[in-house]
């Protein structure tokens, strides 16, 4: 009898994870996380991780698993989450993945290209170096050494930049030439499992109300505002994903007194609906045959 696994994939706040509660009593199912910003302990409120009394209604696995500081690449995400679905499998489970990652949806299921392990050395290296100069600075540098890949990220984006130079540094080729390989280990090439793949798609308009109405809802809970506070007495580096989810930087911001709450929350609602936006983009290009759930 072959293993099933349902993912689950959508936009921020389109209502995946209420979703998946309903499927995990349906098919006797256990959630597993597959999004980036939900692994971190510190990002509780502000991530939007299912509630403690949402996460007592059945198994939850990879949530609030990190701390801030531990960067969560495509390749560990998908080590952690193929030990926790072999495990539900093993008890006759059935595993719902469910997230907005679109690139760890894209490991677990077409698997990864074998880009050797990152030296540590480098890596702490590049981290500093970012967070004390600028992406910009980081960008110039590595158009130095890796024109292509300079050549398709944006200067301002500090992590993918960060990606690229410390492979480079530690491999002495491109990204480029590592994501050439053809990828290994996604669940695609199995005969054992069969999977159903589903991704929400959303009116655009009736979703940027979901990201306002949310936001703000945070806000008034007064829970998010802590969670900030809290990561700020952390001191983590700036160039951290951790550092820059959303409303992290906004609501740190309006702590410093530099703008205020009104403004606060309005930037945080456009880079949520920018963000949004980005992420239906991708499922559109890369999930086209995926099942379509319109909410």
């Amino acid at each position: 009898m072959k293993k099933k696994i349902i993912l689950l994939a959508g936009p921020t706040a389109s209502g995946k994870s209420a979703t998946a509660l309903d499927w995990a009593e349906k098919y006797g199912g256990e959630i597993v996380n597959s999004d980036s910003m939900q692994v971190y302990g510190e990002l509780c409120h502000l991530s939007a991780r299912p509630t403690p009394e949402e996460e007592a209604t059945c198994p939850h696995h990879l949530y609030g698993i990190l701390k801030g500081d531990d960067p969560c690449s495509a390749e560990k995400w998908r080590t952690m989450a193929m030990a926790v679905i072999e495990d539900i499998w093993q008890r006759g489970a059935v595993p719902i993945v469910v997230g907005g990652t679109g690139l760890y949806f894209k490991s677990l299921v077409t698997g990864l290209s074998p880009v050797p392990e990152i030296d540590p050395h480098i890596r702490q290296e590049i981290r500093q170096t970012v967070t004390r100069d600028s992406a910009a600075q980081a960008h110039e540098r590595l158009k130095a050494l890796d024109p292509h890949m300079a050549s398709v990220l944006s200067p301002g984006d500090s992590q993918r930049i960060s990606r690229a130079l410390e492979v480079i540094l530690s491999t002495g080729k491109s990204l480029k030439y590592w994501q050439d390989i053809p990828p290994t280990g996604g669940l695609c090439l199995r005969d054992d499992v069969v999977i159903e793949k589903n991704v929400i798609t959303m009116e655009r308009t009736k979703l940027y109300e979901r990201c306002d109405r949310r936001f703000i809802m945070m806000i008034q809970e007064g829970n998010a505002i802590k969670e900030v506070r809290s990561l700020m007495a952390l001191n983590y580096p700036a160039s951290l994903p951790v550092m820059k989810s959303l409303g992290v930087p906004q609501i740190m911001r309006y702590l410093r007194q530099e703008i205020t709450q009104d403004e606060m929350i309005s930037l945080s609602q456009i880079a949520t609906r920018q963000f949004a936006k980005r992420q239906m983009t991708w499922f559109r290009n890369q999930c086209g045959d995926w099942n379509q759930l319109k909410l």
